[in-house]
């Protein structure tokens, strides 16, 4: 229904850091899928875009903030399958770098005030209630059918692994990645890195999402003060890593999964000799947010 090639290769990752410790680190590189329908954003569109066509729905409309990923991601999917696309952005209207893009490929933006934005449903029946034509998506993907859509990360997986990393900021992509261990018959231990503060409530969302109970860890204490809050020493990891393995990460999800991955080397939570596969979640463009963080 969707003509859309996935490359996300599974590329081995030199950071002597984790070698000293005998262990084995891989990305799966969902971040090369598309310059910006890019990373578990594409993964947890598929199966929406292809419910909203089923049902003959024409319009998505979708919620994000000024440096969402997900919304610009939705917005050049709509444009190339064939939607108009709507967003309820929250807070006031800044310039932003995504929302550029997003308006380049046709995006109308709603800003919506804060209070207000808490209630989505809400928004999208006061808005959109009789249009017949639009077709609900949840802020970020999340849901069944973006879960539906991670999970098949381990269907192209060509290596075996003993720990897959993951981070999470709804839970859908690890979900996913456990339903996929599930349906698939893989036996890697899957980790979760949360990246919100006191993001425990994360544990019951994911399982929520299982199709059966499935063990996997939870990592809270990588969150550098809160979803897209960083401190100095995240920073300098983002540059030493991105500036040795020539693969730009961001300090929001993946410089934080992947701090994890390095620290829990360290401290002997992942045994020598270990095969880990990190998932990059793609998103790049909200890094143009968090310039100013960067001294060099």
């Amino acid at each position: 229904m969707f003509d859309f090639e996935i490359y996300s290769p599974e590329d081995k990752i030199i950071l002597p850091e984790v070698e000293e410790y005998n262990v084995q680190l891989s990305l799966k590189r969902d971040d090369l899928i598309h310059p910006f329908i890019s990373g578990n954003k594409w993964r947890k569109l598929k199966y929406n875009l292809i419910k909203a066509r089923q049902e003959n729905k024409t319009h998505l409309v979708t919620f994000g903030g000024v440096w969402s990923n997900h919304l610009l991601a939705t917005a050049c999917a709509a444009a190339r399958f064939g939607f108009k696309s709507t967003a309820f952005v929250r807070g006031e209207d800044i310039p932003s770098d995504i929302l550029f893009f997003c308006r380049m490929f046709g995006m109308q933006l709603i800003f919506t005030r804060r209070e207000d934005y808490l209630d989505k449903r809400g928004l999208f029946v006061t808005h959109f209630g009789p249009d017949a034509a639009a077709y609900f998506i949840n802020e970020g993907g999340s849901g069944p059918e973006a879960a539906e859509g991670c999970s098949e990360i381990i269907s192209e997986l060509k290596e075996t692994y003993d720990h897959i990393f993951v981070a999470a900021g709804t839970g859908t992509t690890a979900a996913g990645l456990i339903n996929g261990i599930i349906k698939f018959a893989n036996t890697p231990q899957v980790h979760v890195v949360p990246v919100l503060k006191g993001a425990d409530f994360l544990e019951s969302q994911i399982k929520e999402l299982l199709i059966i109970d499935h063990p996997f860890q939870f990592h809270s204490n990588y969150h550098f003060g809160g979803y897209a809050k960083t401190q100095p020493e995240l920073i300098e990891f983002v540059k030493r890593f991105t500036s040795s393995t020539g693969i730009i990460i961001e300090p929001v999800y993946t410089g934080k999964m992947l701090y994890a991955v390095e620290d829990l080397v360290a401290q002997g939570e992942i045994k020598p000799g270990s095969k880990v596969l990190a998932i990059h979640t793609g998103g790049l463009f909200g890094i143009l947010g968090m310039k100013e963080k960067f001294k060099f």
